[in-house]
């Protein structure tokens, strides 16, 4: 019988990754290359990470059946006009405050995000099943045809 031990994230040296893969997400429609998760990641493991991490108390997932929450919910999900790579659903999650410097809604006073980061909170697994369960739930907008071309 093989025995794993559960790795936690290392948060310097995930942080330290967070420009190269915020470049590798800006050049992705250029490139095959773009960062991905394993295939693997499971979108109802990622749903139940999602609640027992606590996500669930300040997100909605749009067609998610999830516990509710007193909270104002901020909603992920839905119909977007862009693909979310799970380069920018993973910088999010590990470090929340580096993206939301002109959403005053969603910085405290000390200019840091509300969300705290789960650079340290989750394992790999978890991260790799929240982006499965997340992205499950994301729908691209279809372009109308005359914007193609313009």
């Amino acid at each position: 019988m093989i025995h794993r031990r559960r790795t936690r994230f290392q948060p310097a040296k995930l942080l330290a990754l967070l420009p190269l893969l915020a470049s590798v997400a800006c050049n992705a429609r250029y490139s095959a290359a773009a960062f991905h998760l394993p295939g693997d990641g499971d979108a109802e493991r990622g749903r139940a990470a999602f609640v027992e991490l606590g996500c669930h108390a300040c997100h909605q997932v749009t067609g998610a059946s999830l516990p509710k929450s007193d909270r104002g919910p901020v909603v992920l999900g839905g119909v977007v006009d862009r693909k979310m790579t799970d380069a920018y659903v993973v910088a999010h999650l590990l470090d929340p405050s580096s993206r939301v410097k002109s959403a005053r809604a969603q910085v405290t006073n000390a200019g840091q995000a509300r969300m705290p980061g789960y650079a340290d909170r989750m394992t790999v697994r978890q991260l790799t099943d929240i982006v499965a369960f997340l992205q499950s739930h994301y729908q691209l907008r279809p372009m109308p045809p005359q914007i193609w071309y313009q």
